[in-house]
């Protein structure tokens, strides 16, 4: 673990004074699990989702999201988005707020069991109610500071919709809703926006779910990046969503072994209009047929650094996405037209 922050705290380090009138957006290596912290021009940061806790497999999460954003130079995180209950998002957010103050929680409100994340829930509970918490709806927005952070969905309710009915919907059918995980369609799905450039992260939502979001009628729109639902996993893919947001570049956060499922490779390929898929970790499920090449895999097997994966956003639309452990960068310019 030292190690890993060590390389990391470096590397953050040393580009801190480039974020500057850019909006940063680091995905964090949590393993699988999810961390994406943004910091605006002005200086103000949200995190979205904490990763995992301490479990007797894994390490937990809140010391390198911690030390990643005290090596970006932030002294505490001002807005922390808990999309949803899951272990792997949930994370331990006391111990987080332990490391480096937080200003205000955000979440859907209830939780709804699987009963083995019960105890973790309430821990979090009891905290929340110490601090500013604000239940999210679809339609409101978090205030970060220069950059417009629109809810599109919560708590199973997705942000109302008008306009012409999307052709896309009667292309593609509805997957079946699965049952394992209820929490996971609870999400809260957000629109990052700053001016021409836009970002959806849909946290965990499912196929069956993301259809109902853009169906009958799509009120997202075209973005430039799409941080894919559930790190890549195949029940997180909904053909009618990546189609119908015509996404420029694809996130997967995932982890060596967990997300950036082979299957969901072509659908994310053989998008219209996408032009790279980027990843924080090599798949070893995958083949190099079913990975990105290496430039734009953040973390290798097995020689795993714990490196984030870093994206600067301009007004202009245009965007760069670097992979600290080789210095590759790509810039991609301002979409023509959405």
């Amino acid at each position: 673990m030292k190690r890993i922050l060590g390389t990391v705290l470096l590397l953050l380090s040393l580009c801190r004074a480039e974020g500057k009138n850019t909006l940063q957006i680091h995905t964090i290596d949590v393993e699988g699990g999810k961390a994406v912290l943004l910091i605006s021009p002005s200086g103000e940061s949200m995190l979205i989702d904490a990763g995992w806790p301490q479990l007797p497999n894994r390490e937990p999460s809140a010391p390198r999201i911690a030390a990643t954003a005290k090596a970006l130079g932030l002294r505490r995180i001002d807005h922390v988005v808990i999309s949803h209950f899951d272990g792997d998002h949930l994370g331990d957010v006391p111990q987080l707020a332990g490391l480096i103050p937080i200003g205000h929680l955000y979440d859907h409100g209830e939780f709804q069991p699987p009963a083995r994340l019960n105890a973790r829930f309430t821990a979090y509970d009891a905290f929340r109610k110490t601090m500013p918490h604000t239940v999210l709806h679809p339609g409101d927005r978090v205030p970060l500071k220069g950059v417009d952070v629109t809810v599109v969905a919560s708590a199973g309710e997705f942000v109302k919709k008008s306009g012409p009915a999307n052709p896309l919907c009667t292309k593609y059918p509805q997957a079946a809703v699965l049952e394992t995980d209820v929490e996971d369609n609870l999400s809260v799905g957000l629109l990052v926006t700053y001016g021409k450039f836009r970002m959806l992260d849909l946290a965990d939502l499912e196929a069956h779910h993301s259809h109902d979001l853009v169906c009958p009628v799509n009120p997202i729109g075209a973005v430039d990046v799409y941080h894919v639902n559930v790190h890549g996993q195949f029940k997180g893919m909904a053909p009618v969503l990546i189609e119908a947001i015509r996404p420029r570049v694809a996130l997967l956060g995932n982890g060596a072994r967990k997300g950036a499922d082979p299957p969901s490779w072509p659908l994310l390929r053989n998008t219209p209009g996408l032009e790279d898929i980027w990843q924080v970790h090599y798949s070893t499920a995958g083949t190099p047929e079913t990975n990105p090449p290496s430039d734009f895999v953040v973390n290798m097997e097995p020689a795993d650094g714990g490196l984030p994966l870093r994206l600067e956003a301009r007004k202009n639309g245009s965007f760069t996405l670097t992979n600290p452990r080789n210095g590759f960068s790509k810039t991609y310019r301002p979409r023509a037209s959405r």
